[in-house]
């Protein structure tokens, strides 16, 4: 069973509110090219994960607003998708979910426009929640300017930097992944009004999640062929980006020295005979077994929840997490 049948929500209504916020704007019309791109993104599909937990964070409160709680929903795949073009354009990935990557259609300055359109799109719907109880959607905002932002800087700094440490790691992840998942929980908790208590307790779920889910997603990099991915498998390391299984790797004495004299003028066959060699050690267990500690982490935090109807609904997502396959 798909994930969004699990949690009784309808994909396409998102896809539909997404369409509909750039309808109604006036000065993008629908036919543009950021228009098209924008509707050409929504039709490439994907697991639509940080909308459903805006609409699953609303089950916990006693007074939803379906309407709001949808729009919420789709602020959440803009922010996401906008930061997805930036990745593909500072990762010069040409593909994504084994389609090209809008700036390999539109150009990489289109499509720079596109995602910077996105994210001020997300700043302006916010910023008519302006009474004091809605407050808590500015969380967003600081998400769309600040930590999604520093959490790529982190990435694009560290490249090919073997010296990073697990710390530095931890918190870039936490940053361009972990902050948003736990944000979309909370805020669609507030929309209907559910305590600080249960927000926060929801809060730190996403936040285990979203951990959980990078670490697992640098780990299928190594583990998974490119057709599963949607991309190209080890792009990572040819990208120089310094995920958590190189990081483990580092310490072996086989791997070490090889791993240390990549650098940027390294080819891909050279890169891709590393990735083999990791692919191949002990490491990628150790770096399940940090996934999985997150995962349980996540458990243990919504023990507390467990009274709520909506309790059965972060099982599913955790199940989701734990078995995923790209």
């Amino acid at each position: 069973m798909m994930l969004n049948e699990a949690l009784h929500i309808d994909p396409k209504r998102i896809d539909r509110e997404i369409l509909r916020l750039v309808k109604h704007d006036p000065d993008i019309p629908s036919d543009s090219v950021i228009g098209k791109s924008i509707a050409e993104l929504v039709e490439s599909g994907g697991k639509r994960l940080r909308p459903m937990m805006v609409i699953v964070g609303s089950r916990f409160g006693p007074r939803p607003s379906p309407r709001k709680t949808l729009q919420l929903a789709a602020i959440a795949e803009f922010i996401h998708a906008a930061s997805l073009i930036h990745d593909d354009i500072i990762d010069r990935s040409d593909t994504r979910r084994n389609r090209p990557a809008l700036h390999t259609k539109v150009g990489i300055q289109t499509a720079v426009h596109t995602a910077n359109y996105m994210m001020a799109r997300v700043v302006e719907l916010l910023s008519q929640y302006s009474k004091e109880h809605d407050r808590y959607v500015q969380d967003f905002s600081a998400i769309t300017t600040t930590q999604l932002c520093i959490g790529e800087y982190q990435q694009l700094n560290h490249r090919f930097d073997f010296d990073v440490t697990e710390e530095v790691y931890l918190e870039k992840t936490g940053n361009k992944t972990a902050q948003l998942m736990a944000t979309c929980l909370k805020v669609g908790a507030k929309s209907s009004d559910a305590s600080d208590a249960v927000a926060d307790k929801l809060y730190q779920f996403g936040e285990c999640l979203g951990m959980s889910f990078q670490i697992r997603d640098d780990l299928l990099d190594f583990t998974q062929p490119s057709e599963q991915l949607g991309k190209p498998a080890g792009s990572d390391l040819i990208n120089g980006q310094v995920t958590l299984p190189v990081l483990y790797a580092l310490d072996l004495p086989e791997l070490g020295p090889k791993i240390r004299s990549l650098t940027f003028r390294s080819t891909r066959e050279e890169i891709a005979e590393i990735v083999e060699e990791i692919r191949s050690s002990r490491v990628l267990d150790k770096v399940e077994a940090l996934s999985d500690h997150y995962l349980d982490r996540a458990k243990t935090l919504i023990g507390d929840l467990h009274a709520y109807p909506a309790y059965r609904d972060l099982e599913h997502i955790l199940h989701f997490f734990a078995d995923r396959k790209n």
